[in-house]
């Protein structure tokens, strides 16, 4: 079975973030987070965005979800 690794995932938010300029207090407000405390687990690869999420940060980033998360397809 497919599973998302969390790490890579993280790491493809934070170079994608940086990538396109913004910061984490931009990210916390264009989501609408009380805290960018979130932001900073998914960067870290503690836990994975909702896909609600996903969805805005796809846009914010102008790629595809499969863009942001990392697949290992062996699982």
């Amino acid at each position: 079975m497919p599973t998302v690794d969390m790490v890579r995932t993280g790491q493809n938010i934070n170079r994608l973030r940086k990538q396109t300029g913004l910061s984490t207090a931009d990210l916390q407000a264009a989501l609408g987070l009380a805290s960018p405390r979130a932001i900073f687990k998914w960067q870290r690869g503690d836990c994975l965005p909702t896909v609600d999420n996903l969805v805005v940060l796809a846009a914010l980033f102008g790629v595809r979800i499969d863009d942001i998360l990392a697949i290992d397809a062996a699982g």
